[in-house]
């Protein structure tokens, strides 16, 4: 191991390392249809769930992997998650009914979980405050070249060789990114700072930074917003056909309103030191509320079915704002963890998660066919992280302090 690994290369490897996420979704949308028709479907399963139900699988992860982080190291956690990445990725790779596709989705998202926290936690360990807001944001500038690429790529690799080649680019992935951070990246947690691993302790810890009003209020808006993008995947695919008949070139539009979170991330890592985190983060909830708000109101008289033009226009726009959020609302958690920064990405991983699950299902249940159910969607995200936002700048912003 090295201890010498530049700036570049640390953001390098935890852009890729948290793409991880967003590559074992966006990459199967195209596939999604192809999964339906070769395997079944099995109500009330459907292949929404392939998407939604690896988030939930996020949600059991994340619980374990960020207290574990704090008791092994962030690396060793990591690579834990990473295993457990590959055993799904096989038995979905294998199956031969949705049940098993979705078990092996679910345990993928449980393994996922671990690249998710324990760069977080290594961001945590290593800056702090707009700083941390900052590289968390040149981070998302970075992955966000996967929802832009996979999808289109992974259409080829479909049209190639079906849609289980898909699952095994997801495992060779994992092993080169492993490989990577073995050799490359150092532990970032002292082994003096370690926390046990004890369920009492853990219990104590949790409960430690769940009584604190700031950090539970910003989690649930950090799953509304993420809600809001997960209803939009989980749909995208049939939105496009059904709206606008679009299928073989989904893979492009879906790039371009990808374009809007990569270059509200790199807006916010050039803006967020100058204005603070906590200001842009309002703009954008205020963006986010009331592009739902005027789409919802121009998808109205025409049916549901606003013209291409109008409805990339109002996902550009409601996706850069998601992008401004999405460093800005981690920052603004993490800032407040202290020597609980594994455990605390974790609750903030996982009850986002949880909480951005439950919306998409809920809100995907209501789905038409048109973009209404999405106009809505971002409207209600948006108003509601807001108020939650709002109220929690009256909380303790002093770190929460670990019981050993």
């Amino acid at each position: 191991m090295t201890s010498s690994i530049s700036f570049r290369e640390r953001i390098a490897l935890y852009a890729l390392l948290t793409s991880l996420t967003s590559l074992s979704i966006d990459a199967l949308l195209p596939g999604l249809r192809e999964i339906g028709a070769d395997v079944g479907v099995a109500p009330p399963l459907s292949t929404q769930h392939v998407i939604s139900l690896f988030i939930f699988g996020m949600a059991f992860g994340e619980l374990l992997l960020g207290p574990l982080s704090d008791a092994i190291g962030r690396k060793k956690a990591l690579v834990l998650g990473l295993c457990v990445y590959a055993a799904g990725t096989v038995i979905a790779t294998l199956a031969g009914t949705l049940e098993m596709v979705i078990l092996g989705r679910f345990l993928q998202g449980v393994g996922v979980s671990g690249p998710k926290i324990a760069t977080r936690a290594m961001i945590r360990d290593q800056f702090e405050g707009d700083a941390m807001a900052r590289v968390m944001s040149f981070m998302f500038s970075l992955f966000i070249l996967v929802p832009m690429l996979a999808p289109a790529l992974a259409q080829g690799l479909i049209a190639l060789a079906g849609w289980r080649s898909v699952f095994v680019a997801y495992l060779v992935i994992a092993g080169l990114l492993g490989l990577w951070l073995l050799v490359r990246q150092p532990e970032t947690l002292p082994a003096e700072n370690r926390i046990p691993f004890r369920l009492g302790l853990l219990l104590l810890n949790g409960r430690r930074i769940l009584s604190n009003r700031r950090v539970t209020l910003l989690i649930v808006a950090t799953g509304l917003v993420f809600g809001a993008q997960l209803l939009y995947l989980s749909t995208a695919a049939d939105l496009f056909f059904d709206a606008y008949a679009i299928r073989e070139t989904f893979p492009f539009y879906f790039a371009a309103l990808a374009t809007a979170v990569g270059l509200a991330s790199f807006t916010n890592a050039r803006l967020v030191q100058r204005f603070g985190m906590d200001r842009m983060a309002r703009a954008a909830f205020l963006g986010l509320a009331s592009t739902g708000f005027l789409m919802l109101v121009a998808s109205t008289p025409c049916g549901g079915r606003l013209p291409l033009a109008a409805f990339m226009a109002f996902g550009f726009a409601a996706f850069f704002a998601i992008g401004i959020l999405f460093g800005n609302l981690n920052a603004m958690v993490m800032r407040s963890l202290g020597q609980v920064a594994g455990l605390g990405a974790s609750l903030l991983a996982s009850g986002s998660s949880l909480v951005a699950t439950l919306f998409a299902v809920g809100m995907g249940s209501l789905y038409d066919g048109t973009t209404i159910n999405l106009s809505a969607g971002f409207f209600l995200a948006g108003v509601s992280s807001l108020i939650l936002a709002q109220v929690a700048q009256g909380g303790d912003v002093s770190p929460v302090e670990a019981a050993r």
